[in-house]
């Protein structure tokens, strides 16, 4: 078998077989097959695409080109959920909780931030001691004692994902649905759970910036994982406005610790009942309407509040600062974004936003970036919302008063505020299952 031929079978619109995808995968995971060689196999699928049929392989040969979590010695239905990602996203430490209150087992693998996205690793390891760097006998471990436990990917889990994403974003290939759901379900695999729920954003401040495409995203994910003996339910959630008020690592621990007391955002609450409900439906915990009165109850309780208390001190961090995040602190430097005319606020690039929460220390420009764990961004006000001429719309925070000018100005280069308010987005706009779309 040729690296050359197959080249030319994808390039010419052809399928391949699983014989030539698990060659391939193994071969370039070995250091057998260059770069060079990839890189044009990666190009000729992201004109030629790839069949739902081939996509599926090639995912489980990702999937098994390093370790696989075995899950099996834990107790109950193992149940995950993966956000494509977004700003304000503080969706897991909100949800997962809730899932593990009412009986799901939750073990899952989370990443860190990049770009103008955040990560969940990041935003846990801005509580004092808490550790997501788990060997995964401990991991296990914790999860057996407490339910839940959320840790960083393992360095084993998926290596093939690594090399070739690496390459794609080198090479403009990044944005090909099915590399894409390749990437995200190859890990997914290799990390064990029963079911999965996914959390595919739209819009300005997403990967996919339209709702077809989304949608379309989507249903190869769920494809991939039914092939695979998976659970699967995808939502389709506007990430057109970043979600939730405040933005950046222990402001959202913050931010996502009050949703569990019943006192958090309107916009954040509704998307992670929407996610729960689907975890614990996939689950087999009852009909979509039980499982929404179970997630409500949950938070009502108390309970999901106390399984996140659980899991941070399982993972060797103060559960105090759950039950009192004010103890995290503040950033010592804050600027203030005003309007500079009236009106309303017709538009909130998320990403632009997430890009000054960035610059602000809140994420990071490369892997090797240092996180400030203060710093981000507080919303005043939101798409939508009425504005007078020099009323603060955001206040922005950081540990280096030097990068607030420059925050400031990217962060007015997100808004706009027009004489008439927008049209409303709806926060959810279609679910999507093996049986279709809805």
């Amino acid at each position: 078998m040729r690296m050359y031929d197959i080249i030319v079978k994808k390039r010419s619109g052809l399928a391949l077989s699983e014989k030539e995808i698990r060659w391939m995968i193994e071969g370039y995971t070995k250091g057998d097959i260059p770069d060079y060689q990839m890189s044009a196999f990666l190009m000729a699928v992201y004109f030629q695409g790839m069949t739902d049929e081939e996509t599926a392989i090639l995912t489980d040969a990702m999937a098994g080109s390093g370790e696989r979590l075995d899950l099996s010695s834990l107790p109950g239905v193992k149940a995950d959920k993966h956000s494509t990602g977004g700003v304000g996203d503080k969706t897991t430490m909100i949800v997962a909780p809730i899932a593990a209150a009412c009986g799901c087992t939750v073990a899952k693998l989370s990443g860190r931030g990049l770009g103008h996205t955040g990560g969940t690793v990041d935003k846990l390891e801005s509580i004092p001691g808490t550790r997501t760097a788990l060997e995964k006998e401990e991991f296990l471990d914790v999860v057996r004692r407490t339910g839940i436990a959320v840790t960083g990917q393992s360095g084993n889990l998926a290596p093939a994902d690594k090399k070739l994403y690496a390459l794609r974003d080198v090479t403009a290939t990044v944005d090909s649905i099915p590399l894409i759901a390749a990437s995200i379900m190859s890990k997914k695999l290799a990390a064990g759970s029963d079911c999965i729920v996914l959390d595919v954003k739209t819009g300005s401040g997403a990967f996919m910036k339209t709702v077809e495409d989304s949608i379309q995203l989507a249903q190869k994910m769920v494809a991939i994982g039914v092939r695979n003996g998976k659970k699967m339910a995808a939502l389709i959630t506007d990430m057109d406005v970043p979600l939730g008020y405040q933005i950046g690592n222990a402001l959202e621990v913050e931010e996502a610790v009050r949703t569990l007391k019943g006192e958090g955002p309107a916009d954040l609450t509704e998307v992670c009942l929407a996610l729960a409900t689907q975890m614990l439906h996939l689950a087999d915990k009852g009909d979509i309407d039980h499982c929404r009165s179970l997630a409500r109850q949950a938070i009502e309780s108390g309970a999901a509040l106390q399984k996140l208390a659980d899991m941070i001190e399982g993972q060797g961090g103060d559960p105090d600062y759950v039950y009192h995040p004010e103890k995290l602190g503040q950033a010592p430097f804050e600027g203030v974004f005003q309007a500079e005319e009236s009106g309303y606020l017709a538009k909130m690039d998320a990403e632009g936003i997430g890009v000054a929460a960035s610059l602000l220390g809140a994420g990071r420009e490369t892997k090797e970036s240092t996180i400030d764990p203060l710093a981000g961004i507080i919303l005043h006000k939101k798409t939508g919302d009425a504005v007078k001429k020099g009323e603060t719309i955001a206040s922005l925070l950081t540990s280096e008063e030097a990068k607030l000018e420059s925050a400031i100005s990217r962060f007015g280069e997100a808004v706009t505020i027009a004489p008439a308010p927008p049209q409303k987005h709806p926060l959810i706009y279609a679910r999507v299952t093996a049986q279709g779309v809805e």
